[in-house]
Protein backbone atom coordinates (compact mmCIF):
# COMPACT_ATOMS: atom_id res chain seq x y z
CA UNK A 1 0.00 0.00 0.00
CA UNK A 2 1.05 3.36 -0.98
CA UNK A 3 1.86 5.33 2.11
CA UNK A 4 2.15 9.47 1.77
CA UNK A 5 4.52 11.57 4.23
CA UNK A 6 2.31 14.13 6.92
CA UNK A 7 3.04 16.62 4.74
CA UNK A 8 1.80 15.47 1.20
CA UNK A 9 -1.30 14.25 2.58
CA UNK A 10 -1.87 17.97 4.26
CA UNK A 11 -0.87 19.33 0.75
CA UNK A 12 -3.13 16.66 -1.57
CA UNK A 13 -6.03 17.39 1.03
CA UNK A 14 -5.98 21.44 0.94
CA UNK A 15 -5.89 20.57 -2.94
CA UNK A 16 -8.75 18.50 -3.35
CA UNK A 17 -10.84 21.06 -0.54
CA UNK A 18 -9.86 24.02 -2.60
CA UNK A 19 -10.86 22.08 -6.03
CA UNK A 20 -14.37 21.13 -4.29
CA UNK A 21 -15.01 24.65 -2.93
CA UNK A 22 -14.03 25.95 -6.50
CA UNK A 23 -16.89 23.82 -7.96
CA UNK A 24 -19.05 24.22 -4.98
CA UNK A 25 -19.24 27.55 -3.78
CA UNK A 26 -20.70 29.16 -6.58
CA UNK A 27 -23.89 26.56 -6.52
CA UNK A 28 -24.26 27.20 -3.08
CA UNK A 29 -24.40 31.05 -3.69
CA UNK A 30 -26.93 30.61 -6.38
CA UNK A 31 -29.31 28.42 -3.58
CA UNK A 32 -28.71 30.98 -1.06
CA UNK A 33 -29.60 33.83 -3.44
CA UNK A 34 -32.61 32.22 -4.42
CA UNK A 35 -33.70 32.80 -0.78
CA UNK A 36 -32.72 36.46 -1.10
CA UNK A 37 -34.70 39.44 -0.74
CA UNK A 38 -32.97 41.36 -3.62
CA UNK A 39 -33.71 41.63 -6.88
CA UNK A 40 -30.39 40.79 -7.40
CA UNK A 41 -27.43 38.63 -6.88
CA UNK A 42 -24.91 39.89 -3.94
CA UNK A 43 -23.11 38.31 -1.44
CA UNK A 44 -24.11 38.79 1.68
CA UNK A 45 -28.10 38.88 0.79
CA UNK A 46 -28.94 41.21 2.00
CA UNK A 47 -32.20 39.51 3.66
CA UNK A 48 -33.69 36.25 3.79
CA UNK A 49 -37.35 36.14 1.83
CA UNK A 50 -38.90 33.18 0.22
CA UNK A 51 -41.18 35.75 -2.15
CA UNK A 52 -38.65 34.61 -5.87
CA UNK A 53 -40.11 31.10 -4.15
CA UNK A 54 -43.17 32.06 -4.03
CA UNK A 55 -42.91 33.79 -7.42
CA UNK A 56 -41.61 30.68 -8.98
CA UNK A 57 -44.59 29.01 -7.76
CA UNK A 58 -47.05 31.21 -10.04
CA UNK A 59 -44.68 31.37 -13.00
CA UNK A 60 -46.63 29.60 -15.42
CA UNK A 61 -43.89 29.49 -17.84
CA UNK A 62 -41.26 28.02 -15.18
CA UNK A 63 -44.08 25.40 -14.77
CA UNK A 64 -43.73 24.16 -18.64
CA UNK A 65 -40.43 24.36 -19.46
CA UNK A 66 -39.62 21.80 -16.02
CA UNK A 67 -42.44 20.12 -17.95
CA UNK A 68 -41.00 20.13 -20.92
CA UNK A 69 -37.50 19.32 -19.83
CA UNK A 70 -38.79 15.92 -17.44
CA UNK A 71 -41.01 14.91 -21.17
CA UNK A 72 -37.84 14.89 -23.09
CA UNK A 73 -35.14 13.32 -20.73
CA UNK A 74 -38.11 10.32 -20.04
CA UNK A 75 -38.09 10.61 -23.65
CA UNK A 76 -34.59 10.26 -24.43
CA UNK A 77 -33.46 7.83 -21.30
CA UNK A 78 -36.16 5.16 -23.00
CA UNK A 79 -34.60 5.64 -26.36
CA UNK A 80 -31.22 5.13 -24.30
CA UNK A 81 -32.06 2.01 -21.99
CA UNK A 82 -33.09 0.40 -25.23
CA UNK A 83 -30.55 0.92 -27.81
CA UNK A 84 -27.79 1.45 -25.26
CA UNK A 85 -28.94 -2.18 -23.97
CA UNK A 86 -29.28 -3.82 -27.44
CA UNK A 87 -26.31 -2.53 -28.71
CA UNK A 88 -24.16 -3.61 -25.31
CA UNK A 89 -25.32 -7.12 -25.90
CA UNK A 90 -24.59 -7.10 -29.75
CA UNK A 91 -20.82 -6.06 -28.69
CA UNK A 92 -20.69 -8.29 -25.90
CA UNK A 93 -22.30 -11.70 -26.84
CA UNK A 94 -21.50 -11.86 -30.86
CA UNK A 95 -18.05 -11.11 -32.86
CA UNK A 96 -19.03 -9.48 -36.63
CA UNK A 97 -17.16 -7.29 -38.72
CA UNK A 98 -16.52 -3.73 -38.07
CA UNK A 99 -17.34 -4.62 -34.09
CA UNK A 100 -15.41 -2.08 -32.77
CA UNK A 101 -16.09 0.48 -35.34
CA UNK A 102 -19.59 0.49 -34.24
CA UNK A 103 -18.22 0.44 -30.24
CA UNK A 104 -16.36 4.10 -31.54
CA UNK A 105 -19.54 5.43 -33.13
CA UNK A 106 -21.60 4.39 -30.45
CA UNK A 107 -19.56 6.02 -28.13
CA UNK A 108 -18.65 9.19 -30.17
CA UNK A 109 -21.75 11.64 -29.75
CA UNK A 110 -20.65 11.66 -25.93
CA UNK A 111 -17.04 13.14 -26.89
CA UNK A 112 -18.77 15.61 -30.03
CA UNK A 113 -19.34 19.19 -28.57
CA UNK A 114 -22.87 19.66 -28.21
CA UNK A 115 -22.56 23.03 -30.32
CA UNK A 116 -21.62 20.01 -33.37
CA UNK A 117 -24.26 17.30 -32.53
CA UNK A 118 -27.01 20.24 -32.40
CA UNK A 119 -25.81 22.15 -36.09
CA UNK A 120 -25.52 18.51 -37.95
CA UNK A 121 -29.52 17.42 -36.19
CA UNK A 122 -30.85 20.56 -36.83
CA UNK A 123 -29.39 20.66 -40.50
CA UNK A 124 -30.67 16.87 -41.07
CA UNK A 125 -34.18 18.25 -39.67
CA UNK A 126 -34.53 21.35 -41.84
CA UNK A 127 -32.35 20.11 -45.17
CA UNK A 128 -33.30 16.45 -45.61
CA UNK A 129 -36.31 15.21 -43.66
CA UNK A 130 -38.35 18.58 -43.71
CA UNK A 131 -38.52 18.85 -47.59
CA UNK A 132 -39.63 15.39 -47.94
CA UNK A 133 -42.38 16.18 -45.31
CA UNK A 134 -41.17 14.82 -42.26
CA UNK A 135 -41.83 16.75 -39.32
CA UNK A 136 -40.17 15.76 -36.24
CA UNK A 137 -41.11 18.76 -34.34
CA UNK A 138 -40.88 17.98 -30.57
CA UNK A 139 -39.88 14.25 -31.18
CA UNK A 140 -36.92 15.64 -32.62
CA UNK A 141 -35.81 17.42 -29.78
CA UNK A 142 -36.05 14.11 -27.95
CA UNK A 143 -34.22 11.94 -30.52
CA UNK A 144 -31.19 14.52 -30.36
CA UNK A 145 -30.85 14.03 -26.30
CA UNK A 146 -31.23 10.50 -27.08
CA UNK A 147 -28.21 10.48 -29.06
CA UNK A 148 -25.48 11.23 -26.65
CA UNK A 149 -27.56 9.64 -23.80
CA UNK A 150 -26.96 6.22 -25.18
CA UNK A 151 -23.45 5.76 -23.69
CA UNK A 152 -25.04 6.42 -20.53
CA UNK A 153 -26.68 3.17 -20.60
CA UNK A 154 -24.51 1.66 -22.85
CA UNK A 155 -20.93 1.76 -21.02
CA UNK A 156 -23.12 0.71 -17.90
CA UNK A 157 -24.58 -2.08 -18.96
CA UNK A 158 -21.48 -3.73 -21.24
CA UNK A 159 -19.28 -2.93 -18.07
CA UNK A 160 -21.82 -5.64 -16.35
CA UNK A 161 -21.84 -7.79 -19.32
CA UNK A 162 -18.16 -8.79 -19.22
CA UNK A 163 -18.04 -9.62 -15.29
CA UNK A 164 -21.57 -11.95 -15.90
CA UNK A 165 -21.21 -15.66 -15.65
CA UNK A 166 -23.19 -16.67 -18.58
CA UNK A 167 -22.88 -20.57 -17.32
CA UNK A 168 -26.30 -19.58 -15.48
CA UNK A 169 -28.37 -18.34 -18.35
CA UNK A 170 -27.28 -21.89 -20.64
CA UNK A 171 -27.86 -23.59 -17.19
CA UNK A 172 -31.35 -21.93 -17.02
CA UNK A 173 -32.17 -23.00 -20.76
CA UNK A 174 -30.82 -26.38 -19.87
CA UNK A 175 -33.38 -26.92 -17.77
CA UNK A 176 -36.44 -26.06 -20.37
CA UNK A 177 -36.83 -21.87 -19.55
CA UNK A 178 -37.07 -19.94 -22.96
CA UNK A 179 -34.72 -16.99 -24.11
CA UNK A 180 -37.65 -14.42 -22.96
CA UNK A 181 -37.98 -16.32 -19.55
CA UNK A 182 -34.24 -16.73 -19.19
CA UNK A 183 -33.91 -13.13 -19.56
CA UNK A 184 -36.50 -12.28 -17.19
CA UNK A 185 -35.47 -14.15 -14.33
CA UNK A 186 -31.70 -14.43 -15.06
CA UNK A 187 -30.29 -12.40 -17.35
CA UNK A 188 -32.09 -9.07 -16.40
CA UNK A 189 -31.54 -9.36 -12.87
CA UNK A 190 -27.53 -9.61 -12.93
CA UNK A 191 -27.45 -6.59 -14.87
CA UNK A 192 -30.75 -4.48 -13.34
CA UNK A 193 -28.64 -1.97 -11.09
CA UNK A 194 -26.36 -1.39 -14.05
CA UNK A 195 -29.00 -0.44 -16.26
CA UNK A 196 -31.17 1.35 -13.82
CA UNK A 197 -27.96 3.56 -13.09
CA UNK A 198 -27.01 3.99 -16.55
CA UNK A 199 -30.44 5.16 -17.02
CA UNK A 200 -30.78 7.49 -14.28
CA UNK A 201 -27.52 9.11 -15.71
CA UNK A 202 -29.24 9.56 -19.22
CA UNK A 203 -31.94 11.23 -17.66
CA UNK A 204 -29.52 13.63 -15.52
CA UNK A 205 -27.85 14.05 -19.00
CA UNK A 206 -30.42 14.97 -20.24
CA UNK A 207 -32.82 17.10 -18.27
CA UNK A 208 -29.43 19.59 -17.81
CA UNK A 209 -28.53 19.72 -21.88
CA UNK A 210 -28.77 23.39 -23.40
CA UNK A 211 -26.80 23.41 -26.35
CA UNK A 212 -27.76 20.71 -28.31
CA UNK A 213 -31.88 21.75 -27.34
CA UNK A 214 -31.03 25.26 -29.11
CA UNK A 215 -30.56 23.94 -32.29
CA UNK A 216 -33.72 21.21 -31.63
CA UNK A 217 -36.12 22.35 -29.60
CA UNK A 218 -39.24 23.30 -31.92
CA UNK A 219 -40.34 27.56 -31.76
CA UNK A 220 -41.89 28.36 -28.56
CA UNK A 221 -40.54 24.97 -26.77
CA UNK A 222 -38.58 25.59 -23.47
CA UNK A 223 -36.41 23.59 -21.39
CA UNK A 224 -35.91 24.73 -17.78
CA UNK A 225 -31.84 25.38 -19.08
CA UNK A 226 -33.19 27.55 -22.21
CA UNK A 227 -35.63 29.15 -20.07
CA UNK A 228 -32.89 30.16 -17.66
CA UNK A 229 -30.91 31.06 -20.19
CA UNK A 230 -33.31 33.18 -21.99
CA UNK A 231 -34.36 34.94 -18.21
CA UNK A 232 -30.22 36.04 -17.59
CA UNK A 233 -31.19 39.17 -20.28
CA UNK A 234 -33.11 40.57 -17.22
CA UNK A 235 -31.34 41.69 -14.64
CA UNK A 236 -34.14 42.25 -12.34
CA UNK A 237 -35.72 38.85 -12.23
CA UNK A 238 -32.22 37.58 -11.17
CA UNK A 239 -33.11 36.12 -8.00
CA UNK A 240 -36.16 34.18 -10.01
CA UNK A 241 -33.58 33.19 -12.00
CA UNK A 242 -31.76 31.46 -9.29
CA UNK A 243 -34.98 29.87 -7.84
CA UNK A 244 -35.18 28.05 -11.35
CA UNK A 245 -31.36 27.08 -11.35
CA UNK A 246 -31.76 25.63 -7.66
CA UNK A 247 -34.51 23.30 -8.85
CA UNK A 248 -32.32 22.44 -12.30
CA UNK A 249 -29.78 21.62 -9.30
CA UNK A 250 -31.88 19.80 -6.68
CA UNK A 251 -33.13 17.76 -9.91
CA UNK A 252 -30.04 16.67 -11.61
CA UNK A 253 -28.60 15.55 -8.17
CA UNK A 254 -31.07 13.20 -7.81
CA UNK A 255 -30.34 11.05 -9.77
CA UNK A 256 -26.76 11.31 -10.00
CA UNK A 257 -26.81 10.58 -6.11
CA UNK A 258 -29.55 7.19 -6.90
CA UNK A 259 -26.76 5.79 -9.75
CA UNK A 260 -24.00 6.34 -7.26
CA UNK A 261 -25.81 4.40 -4.80
CA UNK A 262 -26.34 1.73 -7.15
CA UNK A 263 -22.95 1.30 -8.46
CA UNK A 264 -21.53 1.08 -5.07
CA UNK A 265 -24.02 -1.99 -3.84
CA UNK A 266 -23.10 -3.56 -6.83
CA UNK A 267 -19.23 -3.17 -6.16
Amino acid sequence: MLRLSKTARFTLGAFVIAVLGFIYVPLLLVVANSFSSARISAWPIPGFSLDWWIKAAGETSLHTAILNSIITATGATIIACILGTLVAFALQRYSFFGRDAVNLLVVLPIALPGVVTGVALSNTYSSILDPIGIQLGYFGMIIAHGTFCIVMVFNNVLARLRRMNQSLEEASMDLGAGIWETFRLVTFPQFRSAFIAGALLAFALSFDEVVVTIFTAPPGVDTLPLWIMNQMGRPNEASLVNVAATVLILLSFIPVYFSQRLTRGDE
